[in-house]
Order: C-alpha cells, then sequence, then structure tokens
C-alpha cells in the first residue's frame, strides 16, 4: 500500500495541547466495524458499551524524565532523549546538538542552563536519523529522576503543570519515551465501575520508544522499517487471555500498544489458531507492523486516540477497523472537532 493513502489534512488548532479534566470527560467516538455506525459520547461513558467479563488489557509502562541536558568538552549545549536500553546498560537516545560523533563525551547537568552533576555519557554507537548509543557512567533511571524532564510529543507546545498528567493512573514500570496515551482516558472511578459491573483488567507492558516520534517516509509502507521495543506478557496474564478466548469474552486492547504485545505473543509464539491456547508468556523485542491486511488472533476490540497522518499507528487501527471506515470516521472527527493526538479524544473501535 502507498504511505500517501494514510495522510490527511488536520488544522492545527484540533491538536490538543493539554490534557481535559477529569481525564475520563473527553470525548468518545464509537466504531461499529460490521455496521459502520458511528456513535459519539464521553469516555464516561465507556462501561454502556462493555459487557461483563470482557478483558481490558492496559499497557502499565512508565514514561521516564527521559529528557537530559549535557555539553560538549568544547561548551556546546545538548539535549539527550532517552529512548530504549540495550543489554550492558547502554542506550540508544536522539541526541540533538552539533557534530556529535562517536567517542564525544557529554557531561551532564542538572538543567539546560545547569551545573554539572558528575556525571558523564560516552558516544559508542550511531543510526540513522539521530539516534545516538550512549554509555553512561551511572545508572541511568536515578539520573533520569534526579535531573531528567519528562518528554512530550513534538506537537505540544504548552508546558505541562503537573508530570503526572502524561502518565496512566496504573503506570508502574519506568521505560517509555512516551506514554500509552489511550491508557490515559481512565480514572480511579471509572476503573470500580467497570470492575463491579464484571469487566475485567489485565496489564502488560511495552516501552515505547523511537518509531513514536516517527512517520512512515517510505512510499511503500511495506518497506518501512519498524524498529524493536522491548515488551512482555506474564504467565499470569496469557492465562487471562486464553480464558477469555476459550469463554467466548472479548479482549479489548487499551492502545495500538497492547495490541502489539497480544498479537506478538501469539504471533511469535506461532501458535495455530486451531489451538485452544491464544497466547503464551512472552518477552523480549518486538518489531511487529501491523498495517491493512494484517489478520488478528487476539483483539476483539480497541480504545486509541485519533493519530498522526503517515503514522504506524493510524495504519494499525485501519488494519483493525478497514481503511475505508477509518477515512470516513477520522473526517467526521474534524468536521465535529474532536481533539487529537496524546492529549486528546479517544475512539472505541467494536
Amino acid at each position: 500500500m502507498k504511505t500517501a493513502e494514510f495522510d490527511y489534512e488536520l488544522p492545527s488548532e484540533l491538536i490538543a495541547q493539554t490534557p481535559i479534566e477529569p481525564r475520563d470527560a473527553s470525548r468518545l467516538m464509537v466504531v461499529y466495524r460490521h455496521t459502520g455506525e458511528v456513535v459519539h459520547r464521553h469516555f464516561y461513558d465507556l462501561p454502556e458499551f462493555l459487557c461483563p467479563y470482557d478483558l481490558l488489557v492496559h499497557n502499565e509502562s512508565r514514561v521516564i524524565p527521559a529528557r537530559l541536558f549535557a555539553r560538549k568538552p568544547t561548551g556546546g549545549k545538548v539535549e539527550i532523549l532517552l529512548l530504549r536500553q540495550r543489554a550492558g546498560g547502554t542506550w540508544e537516545t536522539l541526541v540533538r546538538g552539533r557534530r556529535i560523533q562517536v567517542g564525544t563525551r557529554l557531561v551532564l547537568l542538572d538543567g539546560p542552563d545547569g551545573r554539572p552533576i558528575g556525571a558523564e555519557a560516552k558516544v559508542v554507537g550511531e543510526g540513522e536519523r539521530g539516534m545516538r548509543v550512549l554509555a553512561f557512567g551511572r545508572p541511568v533511571l536515578p539520573l533520569a529522576n534526579l535531573v531528567g524532564v519528562t518528554p512530550l510529543p513534538p506537537y505540544i507546545h504548552t508546558s505541562l503543570a503537573d508530570a503526572e498528567r502524561y502518565q496512566t493512573i496504573y503506570a508502574h514500570t519506568p521505560g517509555s519515551a512516551a506514554a500509552p496515551t489511550a491508557g490515559l482516558h481512565f480514572t480511579p472511578e471509572l476503573l470500580r465501575q467497570l470492575q463491579e459491573m464484571g469487566v475485567r483488567s489485565a496489564f502488560v507492558t511495552l516501552h515505547i520508544g523511537l518509531d513514536t516520534f516517527r512517520p512512515v517516509s517510505e512510499e511503500r509502507i511495506e518497506d518501512h522499517p519498524l524498529h524493536t521495543e522491548y515488551c512482555s506478557l506474564t504467565p499470569e496474564v496469557a492465562e487471562q487471555v486464553n480464558q477469555a478466548k476459550l469463554e467466548d469474552h472479548r479482549i479489548v486492547a487499551v492502545g495500538t500498544t497492547s495490541v502489539r504485545v497480544l498479537e506478538t505473543a501469539a504471533g511469535k509464539a506461532q501458535i495455530p489458531k486451531s489451538q485452544a491456547q491464544f497466547v503464551r508468556p512472552f518477552e523480549g523485542a518486538t518489531d511487529l507492523f501491523i498495517y491493512p491486511g494484517y489478520e488478528f488472533r487476539v483483539v476483539d476490540a480497541l480504545i486509541t486516540n485519533f493519530h498522526l497522518p503517515r503514522s504506524t499507528l493510524l495504519m494499525l487501527v485501519a488494519a483493525f477497523a478497514g481503511k475505508e471506515l477509518v477515512d470516513r470516521a477520522y473526517a467526521e472527527a474534524i468536521r465535529l472537532r474532536y481533539r487529537f493526538y496524546s492529549f486528546g479524544d479517544a475512539m472505541l473501535v467494536l
């Protein structure tokens, strides 16, 4: 398929700059795949569209304060965005600064114009589009918690007063460079309401990294290489998912990242669809790229936000709901002034 088929024009004023309060006051577009019907509600109405014994699968990855500041030996300023930890303690990063070459030593600072904190990083590798591999002289996560800043996507230009507002309420395992934004709409009260009506929750992990920030640039989407991201589905969650599928209950993925974990756990384990076991526990890297033509093994319904043009996330939603229906839903969302992207409104695909 042509990447241009996933392009669309979005008025800039529809890119949400701040989160709505409370979290579940966002709008909710409900899209029925089999009939094409589209219904407009609010996220707090979600219980009306779910059934007892539905299994919500959330991504509990936590955004780390991944934006660090440093300077080169020459005094030049450098900004570092942590993306993914590699084996051996090195990190894939995006580095903003001039002439950041392999061998360059960076002195970490306590702010953009701050003072040294007694820690350094060395550039030990490089990749395409500005990626650099850094080796840090001290454990990275404690450093990030000490002097790092929570990164926001480049299309958000308004400062965030409370960094926790860019975390889901159930964020737990640190490792993401961006939030799994479909989960930002849930409140403790809404989760309790769902639990009381018999909707169950399970939690997987996918640490969101490099490709979140990049539109597909290749002419054909099949030519786009998706960078790997760490994901985990535990034995306990595998049992929950398999039991729900055996009992013919729906698996409702909260976000595209949860979709990728579930479908990775099924596909990488090479489980025939005829077997009673739909997923097996999985921990490791996934490069699963889902676009139209993909056959879903596990996911029955999807909660998601409205995504960037030409993005792999939009392609995944089109694979699940059907491209024609997604095109129509996005056009209606623009016409009705829905809020788009990370702090925007939500879509439920049934």
